[in-house]
């Protein structure tokens, strides 16, 4: 069968970039390749390759290959002594940088399982054009800078590249990183492995030192990327996949799967909405009580999506009564992008440096960005996710994949941390279960229970159209219910992309972002 290529990301330079892959006859995790090296340079605030990602590669007929690309905590970390600094974990500067980026390995990985014809030199040139001549800052951007000013502007190699006189940039100014360029050029010529064990390696490795990160160049070398079986379950509709520990992709399937035994009893969106609001809080019990290092878990993830567990799920909820809520919720900023090629291999990707900006470490040899995912760690002893040398820390990230019935395929993910369930949830159940297009199924007003993006609110926020139609009866259920202006990056940058029995494809972005969503021509 001919396929239809199609790519959606949330930015509309990596969606260009992705899309030109394969055109030219590039396979899914070329072109996924390409547009995460394009997007690192393009949204810094929300990715960097100083980072991590997860991957589900998708091939037609054939079990999906999930890239567990993340980093551990530093071997030689010492736990105690940031538990003798205070309860929490730094917030900024190398002390917060102490877990290993993994996501260039995830890159080689893909490439491996699903290379073409294409050099990594041809792969990453075009972000290494965008970082020697600059992009156009974007309001997103900006808004995530004047948000993390007070954390980061101190951080002087922070300010030297992300501000100008200690001062945010505006939107349409020009933000070049010329060592980043450099560094992507040196890892197109002689391979991405330099990022762990080269001339990359040692350079990131003397910098971090000299911020006070505890991650050494023995970090680098001792980091795998790990192939993995994805987690799955079978609701009325299909089969859906997800990512498996340290991510939080269980709570996205669970959510999804008890909504499928319920969603006989809605009749309109109110009921809809409840009935997934109190399906995440089921999921997000279970996630927040075992999720941890895979190594770590007290007993396999994939038990918790059994038929008995999403039934016993299921009839804790009440079409009358919203079960009291918060709970510690999480935060996170991410990139979710979806390819589809001429083979029909899908890919579900995901590439985060956890808050915005990450830990605010610029590498001045190397232009790289460094994450602040150590700061899901717990300092408590008795905690499943407490801070350990060598441990992975609990994710938000999680690529979701699903094969219908009725033949279809599809892609979908979101950023947005404790969201990203969420909002995997609301388009997947409009798209499929209400018969919404894709694009409305992604760009209607949408809800978010719980804090996300560092905020401290733990209530029920619905965009304003939501909130005018049903907050009325929401509250009357005994939702705490609040609201946000319509179109809100706050809920999210959600994407898909679906292929028919036909190979034929649609894809869609959010309007919350500035990511666009482009299709081949039919083969």
């Amino acid at each position: 069968m001919n396929y239809q290529s199609a790519f959606s990301a949330s930015h509309y330079q990596a969606t260009q970039t992705g899309q030109a892959i394969l055109d030219a006859g590039g396979t899914a995790s070329e072109a996924m390749v390409a547009a995460a090296a394009m997007i690192t340079v393009q949204y810094p605030h929300m990715n960097s390759i100083g980072g991590d990602s997860f991957w589900l590669i998708c091939h037609p007929g054939k079990a999906p290959i999930a890239i567990d690309a993340c980093g551990a905590a530093s071997h030689s970390i010492d736990v105690n002594a940031y538990r003798a600094k205070g309860g929490e974990l730094p917030e900024s500067g190398g002390e917060s940088a102490i877990t290993m980026a993994g996501t260039i390995s995830g890159w080689q990985k893909a490439l491996q399982i699903n290379g073409g014809q294409h050099s990594l030199s041809e792969l990453l040139k075009p972000a290494i054009e965008a970082a020697e001549q600059g992009i156009e800052v974007t309001q997103s951007f900006v808004d995530a800078s004047e948000k993390t000013f007070d954390r980061l502007h101190a951080l002087d190699d922070f300010a030297n590249l992300f501000l100008n006189q200690s001062k945010t940039l505006k939107v349409g100014d020009n933000l070049v990183n010329p060592e980043l360029a450099a560094t992507l050029t040196r890892l197109g010529e002689v391979g991405l492995d330099d990022f762990y064990r080269g001339e990359i390696a040692e350079k990131a490795a003397l910098d971090l030192s000299k911020a006070g990160s505890p991650i050494t160049l023995d970090d680098f070398h001792i980091h795998r990327v790990k192939v993995m079986e994805p987690l799955t379950v079978e609701i009325s509709k299909g089969q859906l996949y997800n990512f498996g520990a340290p991510t939080q992709g269980l709570a996205s399937l669970l959510i999804i799967a008890i909504y499928d035994q319920l969603v006989s009893t809605t009749g309109n969106e109110f009921e809809h909405m409840h009935l997934l609001v109190e399906a995440t809080k089921q999921a997000f019990i279970i996630r927040d009580r075992l999720i941890t290092d895979e190594a770590c878990l007290s007993q396999p993830l994939q038990d918790l999506l059994s038929e008995k567990m999403i039934r016993e799920c299921a009839d804790r909820i009440s079409l009358e009564k919203a079960q009291p809520w918060p709970h510690q919720a999480k935060v996170g900023d991410t990139v979710w992008m979806g390819a589809t090629d001429k083979y029909g291999t899908m890919v579900s990707f995901i590439q985060s440096i956890y808050w915005e900006f990450g830990s605010g470490v610029v590498l001045p040899s190397t232009g790289i960005l460094w994450n602040i995912r150590g700061k899901s760690f717990s300092l408590d002893a008795d905690h499943h996710n407490v801070l350990a040398p060598g441990k992975k820390p609990f994710h938000t990230l999680n690529p979701a994949y699903a094969e219908l019935h009725d033949g279809r395929r599809m892609v979908y993910g979101t950023m947005g941390g404790e969201g990203q369930p969420q909002t995997q949830a609301c388009l997947f159940s409009r798209y499929i279960y209400q018969g919404l297009n894709l694009q409305d199924a992604i760009a209607k007003p949408r809800w978010l229970l719980g804090r996300t993006w560092g905020d401290t609110t733990n209530n029920l926020r619905l965009e304003y159209s939501l909130y005018k139609a049903h907050a009325a009866q929401l509250s009357k259920l005994g939702h705490d219910v609040t609201y946000v202006t319509d179109n809100n990056e706050l809920m999210g940058h959600a994407g898909a992309i679906v292929i028919d029995s036909q190979g034929l494809a649609c894809a869609s972005s959010d309007p919350r972002s500035d990511g666009s969503s482009l299709l081949g021509d039919v083969l």
